[in-house]
């Protein structure tokens, strides 16, 4: 699945410390090699973001799930505070 990339975004340089043997590999791959490091970093970029956006809802059910249990049958801590 592809990030939502304008392909006619702004384009800038960038620096990056890559081993230079899979650099020479890469580009006897392609022609095109920025395009193709584009395209994984979109990938990549994407799967982030949906995996912390699960872990977010995940926190929120859970968060939920303990709200109702403590309006239910209030806090189990109550039982042992000492106040």
């Amino acid at each position: 699945m592809k990030a939502n990339v304008e392909t006619a975004s702004r384009k800038r340089p960038v620096n990056l410390t890559l081993s230079e043997d899979l650099v020479n590999q890469a580009k006897s791959l392609t022609d095109n090699l920025s395009g193709v490091v584009e395209s994984l970093l979109s990938d990549y970029v994407s799967r982030e973001q949906r995996e912390r956006l699960r872990k977010s809802k995940t926190v929120e059910a859970t968060v939920a799930s303990w709200n109702e249990f403590n309006s239910r049958f209030d806090s189990i801590a109550d039982e042992y505070t000492t106040l």
